[in-house]
């Protein structure tokens, strides 16, 4: 008995040490419910990524489409606006905003709207203009490229807004009409179009010229006035990798250019080999002609800014740094930037450039701080008609003007047209640099994103 119970305890001890069959079953099961979890997990991560995907592929498309199509939209309505600056006499001037901080800025508008009496029928609108109260509602009212009911459709100038400080043109600096927002399709498109004339030409820091030293030195000090201006500290401008040694790396790649001549380019041609034959021996001789070719002042330029585009645009300039803001609010975003010529413009519109670009326009000729006050102020009333009406009005310091005259212009003909679409998740953008003279409408160069 002893010996039977010793072998039953034995046994009991055995069987304990092993799993039942109802266990392994439950671990069986478990092992594959997760592994048919995160199959599903995977296979449902796999499924959504490639619905995402083809959902931003479609809306890629929609929103290029959009972007194309607003890009024709805009040259042709472009062709026939008429930009025609406005008089601001009793107005806050658009050239020190950038400097003010946002509780500056509400101060004078605060200080502006008292000035300003409080009388329906002349209110100013968003655009600067007074309302046009009695047409608001009238469908046949075009009011030329301004109305909403336009089939240019570009802004509704009727509509009353806050109180804004106009640019030269009506809308805020640097627009020459207000941006635009309207649907293609489920693409929302927004132009804008900027004056490239009345930004600080980046390809001035690049001037130079072995007969005249002077003219570097110059330029340098124009540039670093600006870049004073924008809230750079000197390490930024001067140091090594600073902007000045950015523009140097650039300006030996390219030399930049303001002034223009007819070129002459001559090239020799061989044409096939005329043949002579004796009774002895035959000799070919090569016959060569020469090609001459004339480039034209206005194929220089074209050809220059296309180049000069691609070198501002590339990694060789610290675009980060000058896009840096200085002012983020509701109404107003402030960079260097905004205010720098990219598109390798060579002119400033005295009309249009605010104070900062006019003292680094005229630093060329001297007396840039007084020049620059005195055409703020009287433009405001009156535009500049040419650069001998400004040393007319300005005949103190006509002989600073007469040493500016290459670098500066009454009339912007380099404009900017900056597209935006956005369609679903998908956003897609162009830009493009242009030159209009009148109604025609030449295009330098695009940049798309």
């Amino acid at each position: 008995m002893r010996n039977e119970s010793q072998n039953n305890c034995q046994w009991s001890i055995v069987s304990s040490g092993l799993p039942s069959r109802s266990g392994i079953v439950l671990l069986v099961t478990l092992v594959i419910l997760v592994v048919l979890s995160i199959m599903g997990y995977t296979l449902t991560s796999r499924v959504a990524a490639q619905r995402h995907r083809d959902q931003y592929i479609i809306d890629y498309s929609k929103a290029r489409y959009g972007c194309d199509s607003a890009v024709k939209y805009a040259l042709a309505t472009l062709e026939n606006i008429t930009l025609q600056l406005v008089a601001r006499p009793n107005e806050p001037d658009f050239s020190d905003l950038f400097i003010l901080s946002e509780v500056e800025y509400e101060e004078l508008l605060a200080e502006w709207a008292l000035d300003t009496p409080d009388n329906d029928e002349n209110t100013f609108d968003r655009s600067g203009s007074f309302n046009d109260i009695n047409d608001v509602n009238d469908i046949n009212d075009f009011n030329d490229f301004n109305d909403v009911n336009s089939i240019s459709g570009f802004s509704d100038f009727n509509a009353p807004g806050p109180l804004t400080i106009r640019g030269p043109y009506g809308p805020a600096w640097p627009f020459v009409t207000e941006p635009v927002e309207f649907e293609i399709g489920s693409a929302t498109v927004r132009i804008e179009i900027e004056d490239e004339n009345a930004k600080y030409p980046l390809g001035w820091a690049l001037l130079s010229d072995k007969s005249n030293k002077e003219l570097e030195r110059e330029a340098l000090a124009g540039f670093e006035t600006f870049c004073e201006w924008m809230g750079f500290d000197s390490a930024e401008i001067k140091s090594d990798g600073g902007l000045e040694s950015q523009l140097k790396e650039i300006g030996k790649i390219k030399p930049f250019k303001v002034d223009f001549k007819p070129l002459t380019t001559t090239r020799r041609i061989v044409t096939q080999a005329s043949t002579t034959s004796t009774r002895t021996r035959t000799t070919s001789r090569p016959r060569t002609t020469i090609q001459k070719t004339t480039i034209s002042v206005a194929q220089q330029f074209t050809r220059q800014t296309a180049d000069f585009i691609k070198l501002f645009h590339s990694s060789l300039i610290d675009t980060e740094l000058l896009a840096r803001p200085t002012i983020i609010s509701e109404s107003r975003k402030e960079s260097a930037l905004k205010y720098m010529g990219m598109w390798a413009s060579r002119k400033v519109n005295i009309n249009t450039a605010p104070r900062h670009v006019l003292e680094a326009a005229f630093t060329f000729g001297g007396d840039a701080e007084k020049i620059a006050e005195e055409i703020i102020q009287r433009r405001r009333i009156k535009p500049f008609t040419n650069i001998e009406d400004l040393k007319k009005a300005l005949f103190r310091y006509s002989d600073s003007i007469g040493k500016c005259e290459k670098y500066i212009t009454t009339v912007s003909r380099f404009f900017t047209i900056k597209v935006t679409t956005t369609s679903g998740v998908a956003t897609s953008s162009v830009v493009i640099a242009i030159t209009k003279d009148g109604k025609k409408i030449q295009k330098i160069a695009i940049l798309s994103g």
